[in-house]
């Protein structure tokens, strides 16, 4: 256990990802002007009514924007984690990375059902599923969770010259609590923390990608059961 988490979230790979002053400042200002246009998406997507034709124009809206930014931004990798002999790609290690996160989150979700505050800001959440398309909802969070790896794992972690792993979390958290539900901003800084973790260790985005994914998905099935 010790060995898997240390090439998952710790140890990092040798590679050479070296940008141009220019590029390096051009990316900059991309993804500044991007985090702006997203965050605003966001809180306007999930303060719009659920399963309302503006909530899915807005999520899928706000998925374009951090895609697009990603790639003008300049090279995405996808990044490998140390193996024997030699360092591969990311795949099943981020997956159980992701379903232990939701694992904890669950486990969390117990808690937060004894406290009224905390249980009507996921109840605000769920709504979107309640009162949706269970299909195009799971589509967005599938959507939207790949995009927002791609720009802040991807784009905004090599616009950062240091510390990214504390500085792209706390801009992701930030971005998500324009959304006004305090319990997705605290998701957010605990998957930020994790999956930028592993940004670090692997240089790429496709750790990021599973762990996000496989996480985002457990809780879509699960949560609205504990909710119900």
């Amino acid at each position: 256990m010790g060995e898997f988490l240390r090439a998952s979230l710790i140890d990092p790979v040798d590679r050479d990802h070296r940008q141009s002053e220019h590029d390096f400042r051009r990316r900059q200002i991309i993804t500044g002007v991007v985090t702006l246009i997203g965050a605003g998406l966001l809180g306007w997507g999930l303060n719009t009514e659920p399963g309302s034709t503006s909530f899915y124009v807005a999520t899928f809206a706000v998925a374009g924007v951090w895609t697009v930014g990603a790639f003008a931004s300049g090279p995405l990798h996808l990044g490998r984690i140390r193996g024997r002999p030699t360092p591969r790609r990311p795949l099943r290690a981020p997956l159980l990375i992701g379903l232990g996160l939701a694992a904890v989150f669950v486990l969390g979700a117990v808690v937060v059902r004894q406290i009224t505050v905390l249980e009507g800001a996921v109840d605000d959440l769920l709504a979107f599923i309640r009162q949706g398309s269970g299909p195009l909802v799971l589509l967005i969070l599938v959507v939207n969770g790949i995009a927002e790896e791609l720009f802040f794992r991807g784009a905004l972690y090599a616009a950062v010259p240091r510390r990214q792993v504390v500085v792209t979390t706390f801009v992701y958290t930030l971005a998500t609590v324009a959304s006004g539900n305090l319990m997705l901003g605290f998701a957010a800084l605990v998957v930020g923390l994790v999956v930028g973790l592993q940004r670090a260790a692997s240089g790429g985005v496709l750790a990021p990608i599973i762990t996000h994914l496989s996480w985002s998905v457990s809780m879509f099935l699960v949560l609205p059961v504990l909710f119900d």
